[in-house]
């Protein structure tokens, strides 16, 4: 119109372009926001490639957009990357449904065009805008890795959890590395709870389970490895204690160890107590033959591999099968029921962390559990 006509002008007069820019909302004609980004290609100001990049954006002329929102994000203000002109320019890729645009900002993700490579959770991103799920798995599995290897565990869990909701929802078989680096993870944040519930045989079981796979936590092999003798010691599993404490004594762990337990270590190696607490059993929900002990997630009978509770990291049971209705991950429902009301605070579900209605939860039939394993190859993968 006119009056945005006499306003552009005046606002480039002024040098008043980004709140003439603000004025105009999102309400504008695709033309307006042409003059606009022009008006910033043109521009000297450090930012100029953003906005440029913004206003294309909002113009529907996703070429321009991109090229300024690539340079953008190679700008550096006081050392920090514009993380925004990142996230800007998956938005436009994700719009603009065009190959080449989309090939070179995967370029650009990767290095490949300034040599710099940028976070793999912009890459990420750019595969969930574009919905190539797959993709974006192997990108969560990898992000998930990073953070893993830095200790960063939670954060590692939650990216593994909120890609393999996104499989699901999708109907995408999940990948079996991701399902079992999840279960490890899970398995690894339970035991501090079982430790403040005082259940010291299932800390311990989980921590043996985690110490198979101590190669995953690098940053803290030390800590961990001392966590799993004295829990396998309070939960009288000697024998695994012994061979945990003998681990700790090897040259490249010793250095490591909390000075404060380095002389029980020692002592428990030189005194060794013999003897390990026989685990509890139970059978297979998928075929009812095998019984099997409570933290082992394969059938030796049929083969299949069984989901583990989220409360207690144990094999399911068919007789006592629920799922948690916010995230629909699997419970022994007299488990998690006993979790939720244990007065210790704990109200939320252990693998999604939203609250739990306890009056939604509904104990599985028989042949809803032999309906689950009759589909579990289409969707779930391994767990």
């Amino acid at each position: 119109s006119k009056c945005n006509n006499e306003a552009f002008q005046l606002a480039q007069v002024h040098g008043q372009m980004e709140t003439y820019a603000g004025i105009i909302g999102n309400e504008a004609d695709p033309e307006d926001y042409r003059s606009v980004a022009l008006h910033f290609e043109q521009s000297t100001s450090p930012n100029n490639h953003f906005l440029a990049g913004k206003f294309f954006l909002k113009a529907r002329l996703y070429g321009s957009a991109l090229r300024h929102l690539t340079a953008s994000g190679g700008e550096r203000d006081k050392g920090v990357i514009h993380h925004e002109a990142i996230e800007l320019a998956i938005e436009v890729v994700g719009e603009a449904h065009d190959d080449q645009l989309t090939a070179h900002l995967i370029d650009y993700l990767m290095g490949d065009a300034d040599g710099i490579p940028k976070d793999a959770k912009y890459l990420f991103r750019l595969y969930m805008a574009l919905k190539q799920f797959k993709e974006a798995g192997r990108t969560a599995i990898i992000i998930a890795r990073e953070e893993q290897i830095n200790g960063n565990y939670r954060n590692a869990h939650d990216v593994l959890f909120s890609m393999y909701r996104e499989l699901q929802r999708h109907g995408i078989k999940i990948p079996a590395e991701m399902s079992t680096n999840l279960m490890i993870l899970h398995s690894y944040l339970l035991v501090k709870q079982h430790i403040k519930l005082n259940d010291h045989v299932r800390a311990a079981r989980l921590l043996i389970r985690v110490g198979k796979n101590i190669s995953k936590f690098p940053a803290h092999i030390v800590p961990i490895l001392t966590s799993a003798v004295i829990e396998c010691q309070k939960a009288e599993l000697k024998d695994s204690a012994f061979g945990y404490a003998s681990m700790l004594m090897r040259e490249e762990y010793r250095p490591n160890i909390d000075p404060k337990y380095r002389k029980k270590l020692e002592l428990l190696i030189r005194r060794r107590e013999r003897g390990e607490l026989e685990e509890s059993a139970a059978p297979c929900p998928g075929c009812g033959h095998a019984e099997l002990h409570t933290s082992e997630l394969t059938c030796v009978d049929c083969r299949r591999q069984i989901p583990y509770c989220v409360v207690t990291g144990e094999h399911l049971v068919a007789d006592d099968w629920c799922v948690c209705p916010e995230c629909e991950f699997p419970a022994r429902m007299g488990e998690l029921v006993k979790y939720l009301s244990n007065g210790v605070g704990f109200d939320t579900c252990p693998m999604c962390a939203e609250k739990v209605d306890m009056n939604k939860l509904k104990r599985w039939t028989r042949d809803e559990v032999a309906a689950y394993f009759n589909t579990q190859s289409g969707t779930r993968g391994e767990n």
